[in-house]
């Protein structure tokens, strides 16, 4: 899907409101306009039109609260895309069934499907509305979320809302709510009140129904105007799955522990649900890729041999500042929001590929992979990209003045009945409150992750955006970035401040190593009142 289209329209206007509900047969079409009539269009959009086109970045936190600190948006491109160049790995969109501008409602059914991966065979997967991933849920900062979800599956589900900060009964826990059995049926209903790229997925036998096929994206834009042209623009959902030569999709039934320690990983590399997908580029011209990484264990270092790339933000939306490298890393459940201007001959392919990253129990060690191809079209006149602002976004440190300790040791050790687990603080995970931390409402945290294995852990905190601490002064790093997910090294110690406001409930933290979280590397925190 080329998310340029509702951004050319204007400010979420009846044509954008069209392609979001799927109702243009080719909604990316509207956006290809002469480049004075696109600029026409943003300046009237930013003379009254309403200005809530947006880019994406966006506020957390107080600091965001009156929007002021936004980040910038995306304007009209200057020089357009080549024609179809997402095509082949374009994401469903499912029907808008709400005319309200501000509202995005949406029929979500769990149910099986064959697709093909290129086996002797197509393979049954799970999947949400007959894809995988599930559909890209698009909407703006402020808007109400309305899911009806049906559960056609031969077993219970539920949805959580990755990144999303809903308020706790939405959160798709067994805390939240029952799971959702066979032929039931549930109704989510939020607010999205920040912008950036979340996702959502099963926390009901998760790591066995995430690696069947059970995710999707979330792009939630900006709704301040636009400022700075990031580029044609693209999610990308990396996964993986472990499919038999005859198309089989192998069991995930928990019976293999050693490989749940080590945290299983798929022999088939999926981008958007397609192996080895291709986008077309033109050279010199930004491109904007929104990144998620929807592995069950595995971790995507990602490069392009001969070629930079800047990464603008993650988690929470923009950082502060862009990072330039010659590749990224992404743990579980990570996001990455990165610009690649490509420097290539036309005609040309660039190979986009996993690195090698050993995560621990001499994990990932092998040769690089191919993961996408980027093949350059023909160039067409215009201008050079404007170079990017030396900041994107403003962020407030939190006030550690009087923040709380919360210590989270990580250990290997046995449950109850002797056989292999994680240990949270000396003990097994024994249910949704027994070993709960306490937390207040209003309160700031400290938390400090002790990991003692041999092996990485990506944490995740449901609920809530925190702030990793430098090392040397104890203060939120500079430049500033919000994260859910953090990657804990085998063997150190993090720590991340984190500011609780008024959504008191049963929250979870675990790794996102989602083997890991079914053998016990799973904890609860009840923030009171």
């Amino acid at each position: 899907m080329l998310l340029l289209s509702r951004r050319a329209r204007g400010p979420w206007t009846t044509q954008g409101k069209l392609a979001r509900q799927g109702k243009l047969e080719r909604p990316f079409e509207f956006a290809r306009l002469t480049v004075a009539g696109a600029w026409m269009m943003a300046l009237a959009a930013s003379c009254g039109g309403g200005g809530a086109s947006g880019g994406v970045g966006g506020g957390v936190g107080t600091d965001c609260a009156d929007g002021a600190c936004g980040g910038v948006g995306v304007v009209p491109l200057a020089v357009p895309p080549p024609l179809g160049w997402s095509d082949e790995i374009a994401l469903q969109v499912p029907v808008d069934l709400n005319e309200d501008p501000n509202v995005l409602e949406v029929n979500l059914e769990a149910r099986s499907a064959s697709i093909d991966f290129g086996f002797t065979n197509p393979t049954t997967v799970f999947t949400y509305n007959g894809s995988v991933p599930g559909p890209l849920l698009h909407a703006k900062r402020g808007d109400t979320l309305i899911v009806h979800f049906t559960n056609n599956l031969p077993e219970a589900t539920t949805i959580h809302w990755h990144g999303v900060r809903v308020p706790a009964a939405m959160d798709g826990t067994p805390d939240a709510q029952p799971p959702v059995e066979p032929g039931g049926s549930f109704e989510y209903r939020f607010t999205l009140p920040d912008a950036g790229l979340f996702w959502y997925h099963p926390h009901f036998r998760a790591s066995e129904q995430v690696a069947s096929g059970l995710y999707g994206a979330i792009l939630v834009d900006d709704d301040g105007p636009p400022a700075v042209d990031f580029g044609s623009e693209v999610v990308l959902v990396l996964s993986d799955m472990s499919i038999e030569p005859d198309g089989t999709l192998r069991s995930y039934d928990g019976s293999h522990l050693l490989e749940m320690i080590f945290g299983r990983e798929g022999n088939v590399l999926l981008v958007n649900g397609r192996v080895n997908p291709s986008l077309l580029a033109r050279r010199g011209q930004r491109q904007r890729w929104r990144v998620l990484n929807a592995a069950t264990s595995r971790y995507y270092r990602i490069g392009i041999a001969g070629q930079t790339v800047v990464r603008i933000g993650g988690d929470g939306g923009l950082r502060e500042t862009p990072l330039t490298g010659p590749d990224f890393m992404l743990a579980p459940s990570e996001r990455a929001d990165i610009l690649v201007t490509p420097d290539a001959p036309i005609a040309s392919e660039l190979i986009v590929e996993r690195l090698p990253y050993d995560r621990g129990y001499l994990q990932d060690t092998q040769s690089a992979e191919a993961l996408f191809r980027v093949r350059i079209a023909e160039d067409v006149e215009g201008d050079a990209p404007a170079p990017l602002p030396a900041t994107l976004r403003t962020i407030a440190p939190l006030d550690l003045s009087q923040a709380l300790p919360q210590t989270i040791i990580i250990q290997e050790g046995q449950d109850d009945n002797q056989d292999f687990s994680f240990l949270i603080n000396g003990e097994p995970f024994a249910g949704s409150h027994a070993g709960a931390i306490t937390a207040h409402v209003g309160d700031t945290d400290i938390w400090t992750i002790d990991n003692q294995t041999g092996s990485d852990h990506p944490i995740h905190l449901h609920g809530f955006f925190f702030q990793i601490l430098d090392p040397d002064t104890g203060l939120p790093a500079v430049p500033g970035e919000w994260k859910d997910t953090v990657n804990v090294v085998r063997k150190s110690m993090l720590k991340f401040a984190v500011h609780y406001d008024d959504r008191p409930g049963m929250w979870m933290y675990h790794c996102h190593i989602l083997d890991h979280a079914e053998i016990g590397l799973m904890g609860m925190m009840h923030l009171l009142k």
